[in-house]
């Protein structure tokens, strides 16, 4: 079982950034493709960034420009640098590890998840 730690959330105002890390630990089965969800209260996890061992890049739409994903894959840490945050991106922040980019689209609640990192940007 993969065990999963995001860090590195915050309040910050409008404007702000952070930045976020995550490490995967345990029997990481499938490591191709690191990404970052957010999730709102209500609502399900969106994912808004993730990036392949080969490169492979997927931003979702309202943080294309703003937020950068990278990743260490000798350590199994996914960071996602966020700038310029807007109060819409409130919420807490998750992070997976699967074999692609379309894997990670199809993770359900009942897939392994870390305890998520709290981002909170205020108007």
């Amino acid at each position: 079982q993969v065990q999963l730690v995001e860090s590195g959330g915050g309040s910050v105002p409008a404007g702000g950034s952070l930045r976020l890390i995550c490490v995967a630990s345990g029997t990481v089965r499938y490591n191709n493709t690191m990404g970052w969800y957010r999730q709102t209260p209500g609502q399900q996890r969106e994912l808004v960034a993730a990036l392949t061992k080969g490169g492979t890049l997927f931003y979702e739409d309202s943080v294309k420009g703003r937020f950068t994903i990278s990743r260490d894959i000798a350590k199994n840490t996914v960071y996602l640098e966020m700038n310029n945050l807007k109060p819409e991106d409130t919420a807490v922040y998750f992070c997976a590890v699967d074999k692609s980019i379309g894997a990670l689209k199809l993770r359900s609640d009942s897939d392994a998840w870390g305890q998520g990192t709290q981002v909170t940007v205020s108007s």
